[in-house]
């Protein structure tokens, strides 16, 4: 019998996961990963933590299978937290969901679970894992889950084969209500719970709060862009080469107060990121207002009127040298090579027709339709069909 851990959080996801293993004829054991017990940041008086532990707990016991929890509080607050701020100062906006499942999850988690025998480490994400030979040696793909609604993979594009080779999606061929569907046949605690919102593993913190709490606030300006001004309408240059016309269209916009009107003020442009809309508070105008730069130098944030403006699109975004990541290594691009690829640069975003370019200094992706909202520090992540082959952090 193969051993398999599975990270039971206290969901309807893991809970189903490790039963459908247990099925499957695994040895499974119950590992609950208590990541946060700063209570000064939990809003509210609720505990998740330990709410959550205690439903992974009688899950656990429904099942008849050895639970423990591990406190990796440490490693994410080093891991997850510190570089979560950092970003944030720099006026990048991070995802903590893909890094928690590359430095923790899949890292951290994994080299618990491997100790304590385990063959592999199982998760409750709604994503596949496949097989194939490739000159003669077994390569591994991530693959969508097959609940288009829920598909998580997105969550895993920086995984390494090594990682994948060891971890098991148990209920990525399954829907949400088929997951539910079977939790409340086997009647597990977890069945009508509500998915949880908030930062991985973290429970109930709500982002903006979370932030606060531990950069300063300050007061800086905000302004308005005419949606009509000049820089929009200026003519393309002439590009002497693919990459010249690349870095153009990647290139953000250095807007200045003189481009534009003053329209409110704001607690500090770190809490802030592009393609946001509410918390600014600025009213009076036609249409909503929507974040199209950032500058963390200066302090201040630029608007537009309306999700069409156009400082919110781009055509183009690139990724450095070294932030670049294949899952598939043997799909990895030269130096000049391209590919075209379906890319999505945000959860739940529509799969986006695009062009990877590699160079040598790092990949521009180019999109067949101007994107909205293109925002540094987020993942780009690429397939081919249903396939999450490489992603890249957006510089």
């Amino acid at each position: 019998m193969k051993r398999v851990v599975v990270g039971l959080s206290g969901g309807v996801d893991s809970s189903v996961a490790a039963y459908l293993l247990q099925e499957q004829g695994y040895e499974v054991i119950g590992l609950f990963m208590k990541n946060w017990h700063d209570d000064s940041v939990t809003i509210s008086n609720e505990c998740p933590w330990l709410e959550d532990s205690n439903d992974a707990l009688l899950v656990a016991e429904k099942l008849g299978i050895p639970f423990q929890t591990v406190d990796l509080s440490e490693q994410y607050k080093e891991r997850i937290v510190d570089y979560m701020f950092n970003e944030y100062e720099k006026g990048r906006t991070p995802n903590p969901d893909v890094l928690c499942n590359r430095e923790i999850k899949f890292d951290v988690f994994m080299k618990i679970a491997l100790s304590l025998g385990a063959d592999y480490v199982a998760t409750g994400h709604y994503c596949r894992k496949a097989t194939i030979e490739k000159d003669g040696k077994e390569v591994y793909q991530l693959l969508a889950g097959v609940d288009s609604n829920k598909d998580q993979s997105y969550f895993l594009c920086q995984l390494s084969q090594e990682q994948l080779s060891k971890a098991l999606f148990p209920i990525g061929e399954l829907t949400k209500p088929q997951v539910r569907e079977i939790a409340a046949k086997i009647e597990l605690a977890t069945a009508e719970k509500k998915d949880s919102q908030g930062l991985c593993f973290i429970g109930k913190v709500r982002l903006p709060e979370f932030l606060q709490q531990q950069l300063q606030p300050k007061e800086g300006l905000i302004y308005e862009v005419n949606a009509d001004m000049d820089t929009y309408k200026a003519e393309k240059p002439q590009f002497t080469s693919v990459k010249e016309q690349l870095a153009h269209e990647a290139k953000n916009i250095d807007y200045k107060p003189e481009m534009a009107k003053l329209v409110g003020k704001h607690q500090g442009a770190h809490y802030y990121t592009i393609g946001q809309r509410k918390g600014l508070n600025v009213g009076g105008t036609k249409e909503p207002l929507f974040i199209i730069a950032t500058d963390t130098e200066t302090n201040t944030i630029y608007t537009g009127q309306g999700h069409n403006h156009p400082g919110l699109f781009r055509k183009a975004l690139f990724i450095q040298g070294s932030e670049v990541h294949w899952i598939r290594e043997d799909l990895a691009l030269k130096d000049g090579e391209t590919m075209d690829v379906m890319v999505r640069i945000r959860y739940r975003q529509p799969l986006q027709k695009a062009t990877l370019h590699q160079f040598e200094d790092g990949m521009y992706i180019s999109f067949e339709q101007p994107q909205s909202a293109i925002t540094e520090g987020q993942f780009a992540a690429w397939y081919i069909g249903e396939e999450l082959v490489g992603s890249g952090v957006i510089s």
